[in-house]
């Protein structure tokens, strides 16, 4: 295997190493419910933003409020003023009666009164608690009363509906929920009975409808008090949403018979304290638009879940479930391996950060969807999770790789450009006293005189050197890597790249004519030289020095083997979009056809500039052409193209 493979395959298995890692650790919180508290305010925000409801016509709340509580001139409510409420509403034939209000103690006056409505009304439920202290229910049969204990979260929020459990206080004795037994009175009516679930046998089932129940790592709950196996039934709670998802009536209301009957009669009604000042409010996140915001009364929250259980049995209404512990993991896994891919494939800062960013809203856009259409809740938190972190992750690794990369590109481009000032200089000077002295060619004075201009090119070259060797002087030259706006050329004469290039072309062309180091450029009579201006916006200021250093060379090789030459003709034109910059000369030329240093820099010149370069002796008379030809594109969309041009150059030099 090649070591260049190796080192891909490496990195690659490093890049996966860093994902998986990840993954895991996210997977890891997930399991020790670190991430359940961000979940559970993800699906408060969601059910916040489904879309409103109609109200739910078959429950009326009749509250007694703070007005009701300064009528009546006592609380607790006086049982008489019980009593009378109840038979008040019997008379307008409800289906059945839900009274949240907690009676184990006589509030006189009026406790036979009270009694006896409870032995009259069939169809009233009352209500205990059980949960943690059992307070004594109120003097009824067992099938009517139902316990209104809710269970909070962590963070005092109220998510799930408890519908059954065991007596704490008499293990033997099964109990149900207040909300339970007000729906199940109800859809008595309808034929439907209660039975125990088919998929899942330790929960409750109407007809076709089977009441999903939690487990403890339901959806984004971890190790959540739901009990054994099946001793509890807990369902997650969808809340009923819309500005008025119920009728509310007052205690006054009823007194004074401001109401129609229609309301009442067939319906469920619900009595229940709705005073400020009795502070009976439950805590949720879920609803939207509530004032006091985040508070919902208790008798509110029992409408909200009985309604539930008789809209999904009578309208198909959602219920919100989860996914098994395999599916969901599979989902964030898959997230994950999707940040990978996209780490992998948007290596540029700001293309990463739009990619993750438009992923989450996705992720965010289905997570939302499932639990819309479906009532799935799937855990959003640790997908988006992931999907940050392999992305700050891998376009972290990326760029510190590309960092390197380029470091390692500005060196060798130092490299380059320090050898290139050397060779159309000194080396090119050297080149000439070698070649005269083996043709014998050179006198002792023209020796010496050819010894101490190289000399002077060496030690300008030095200097030159050693300013850019200063920490001041290593900034500039890697600056001056991505635009250059000087460029020394061999006879020691800097060029503003600021010029236009026609410009530059000119005083390229005279500098290196008038070097006595290359004595055929004395036999030359007939030149032509003419250069065709370019617009600015064609060229980069590294594109210039390029150019320039071409011309330069192509001359100075005219000077040192174009024996004889008495014809030069320079000229750069532009043709329909392309710009070809030529040296041709009528001297004996160089004979040999192996390729030197100055034209294998040419044709990478040329494929950095998009173009084409040739080199040829001419067949049909005596002499040389040099030419290099490339489209003039605009230098802001060919900005990228270039950039990957100049790496994949560099990569194919290094090998």
């Amino acid at each position: 295997m090649q070591p260049g493979i190796a080192i891909k395959i490496k990195q690659k298995i490093v890049v996966w190493r860093i994902g998986i890692v990840l993954i895991g650790l996210v997977m890891l919180f997930r399991l020790t419910g670190s991430l359940q508290f961000l979940e559970l305010i993800t699906l408060d925000s969601f059910l916040q933003l489904l879309p409103p409801e109609p109200r739910e016509e078959r429950i009326v709340i009749v509250g007694i409020d703070e007005a009701d509580i300064r009528e009546v001139g006592n609380y607790p409510i006086p049982d008489q003023e019980i009593a009378s409420l109840l038979k008040k509403l019997q008379s307008y034939k409800p289906r059945v009666i839900g009274l949240d209000i907690v009676r184990d103690l006589p509030v006189q006056p009026g406790q036979k009164k009270l009694v006896a409505a409870f032995e009259e009304l069939k169809n009233l439920i009352a209500v205990e608690k059980i949960l943690p202290e059992q307070i004594e229910p109120p003097p009824l049969p067992p099938e009517q009363v139902g316990f209104a204990d809710v269970l909070p979260d962590g963070d005092g929020n109220a998510r799930r509906s408890l519908l059954g459990m065991y007596n704490p206080e008499a293990s033997e004795e099964y109990k149900f929920s207040f909300s339970l037994l007000l729906a199940r009175f109800y859809l008595e009516g309808e034929g439907i009975t209660i039975e125990n679930g088919i998929n899942d046998t330790h929960t409750m089932r109407f007809a076709e409808t089977e009441l999903p129940r939690l487990s403890s790592n339901y959806g984004g709950y971890v190790g959540a008090d739901v009990g054994d196996n099946s001793s509890e039934v807990q369902v997650l709670l969808n809340f009923r949403r819309g500005r008025e998802p119920f009728r509310f009536l007052s205690l006054r209301d009823i007194e004074t018979e401001n109401l129609q009957p229609s309301w009442i009669r067939d319906r469920i009604v619900i009595i229940g304290i709705t005073a400020a000042s009795i502070k009976d409010t439950i805590n949720t996140e879920a609803i939207a638009d509530l004032n006091p915001a985040g508070k919902i009364y208790g008798v509110e929250f029992h409408a909200h879940a009985t309604s539930q259980i008789i809209s999904a049995v009578l309208d198909k209404r959602l219920l919100l479930k989860s996914w098994s512990d395999g599916w969901e993991y599979l989902w964030i896994f898959s997230w994950g391996f999707l940040a990978i891919t996209l780490g992998r494939f948007t290596r540029s800062a700001l293309t990463n950060l739009f990619a993750v960013g438009l992923t989450s809203l996705i992720i965010i856009g289905v997570g939302y969807l499932f639990l819309l259409v479906w009532g799935w809740w799937v855990p959003i938190v640790p997908a988006l999770l992931i999907l940050v972190l392999n992305g700050v992750a891998y376009t972290t690794f990326y760029q510190s790789k590309r960092a390197f990369q380029s470091l390692i590109y500005e060196r060798q481009c130092t490299i380059d450009d320090t050898f290139t000032t050397i060779h159309n200089g000194p080396l090119q000077t050297l080149a000439n006293i070698l070649r005269r002295s083996r043709c014998q060619n050179l006198s002792q004075e023209q020796l010496v005189s050819e010894l101490e201009t190289l000399n002077q090119e060496i030690r300008a070259i030095g200097e030159y050197l050693k300013t850019e060797s200063t920490p001041q002087g290593e900034q500039l030259l890697r600056e001056s890597l991505i635009e250059t706006k000087s460029l020394r050329l061999g006879s020691g004469v800097r060029l503003d790249l600021t010029l236009p290039i026609h410009e530059l072309f000119y005083t390229v062309y005279n500098e290196t004519i008038k070097r006595q180091s290359f004595p055929n450029f004395t036999t030359i009579k007939a030149k032509v030289i003419k250069f065709e201006p370019i617009e600015s916006r064609y060229l980069s200021f590294r594109q210039k020095e390029k150019l320039c250093q071409f011309l330069e060379e192509a001359l100075c090789n005219v000077g040192k083997y174009a024996t004889g030459a008495t014809r030069l003709i320079v000229r750069g034109r532009e043709k329909e979009g392309w710009y070809t910059l030529s040296i041709q000369d009528n001297g004996s030329g160089i004979n040999s056809n192996s390729e030197g240093r100055g034209t294998k820099q040419f044709r990478t010149l040329a494929i950095l500039l998009g173009g084409t370069f040739k080199r040829e002796s001419l067949s049909t008379r005596r002499g040389t052409l040099c030419e290099l030809t490339w489209r003039l594109t605009d230098k802001h969309w060919s900005l990228i193209i270039r950039k990957w041009l100049r790496i994949f150059v560099f990569t194919k030099l290094k090998k």
